[in-house]
């Protein structure tokens, strides 16, 4: 079972010893239409509407705040609203989330190279060094790190539950999550 959740922050238990733990909330989410398990979901995120948003807002009879869609796989018979006891019983999950996008980066951030040395006329700091051989091969090996867009990519991890609000619809996991507080991401029931 998948759900579409946000991420709240970080926060830490008060039983001891503490462990540090992550907040996601459920996303309010309505089915629109099932075939084999999968699911065509509709969920509010933004103000964001077109003409193709209204008319899949018309077909399925939604309101305007179900501006996105998603396919997921769902323990529901029916359309209507998704089913979220599975929640429940859940023990780990599988996160997924976009992660914090870092924009152009060199490779000390990107890669962790060491670097040059700082003083003493060093005129290497922090750039790359070569990126190939000779003649042969004559050309840069495909895989070479180098600097470049780092970040905002999907990033797949396993959490633990700790609880489940099922009345905030508060999903408290151990440990952390890729993203920034108020991302949207993905979780699958994995146990």
């Amino acid at each position: 079972m998948e759900y579409i959740v946000e991420k709240i922050g970080m926060s830490r238990t008060i039983t001891s010893p503490s462990i540090a733990v992550t907040l996601l909330k459920v996303v309010n989410t309505k089915v629109c239409e099932i075939d084999n398990g999968k699911a065509l979901v509709a969920y509010p995120k933004g103000k964001r509407s077109n003409k193709c948003i209204k008319g899949q807002q018309k077909k399925y009879n939604l309101s305007a705040e179900f501006n996105r869609f998603a396919t997921l796989e769902v323990a529901n018979t029916e359309i209507g609203d998704l089913d979220e006891t599975p929640l429940n019983e859940a023990k780990i999950l599988k996160v997924s989330f976009n992660s914090k996008g870092r924009g152009y980066s060199g490779v000390v951030k990107r890669h962790n190279f060491g670097g040059g040395p700082a003083s003493h006329g060093s005129r290497f700091h922090r750039r790359h060094g070569s990126i190939g051989n000779r003649e042969w091969p004559g050309r840069v090996q495909p895989g070479m790190k180098m600097a470049g867009h780092y970040g905002n990519e999907k990033v797949s991890v396993k959490n633990e539950v700790v609880s489940y609000d099922a009345q905030n619809k508060i999903l408290v996991v151990k440990g952390a999550v890729p993203g920034y507080n108020g991302a949207m991401g993905k979780i699958r029931i994995a146990k």
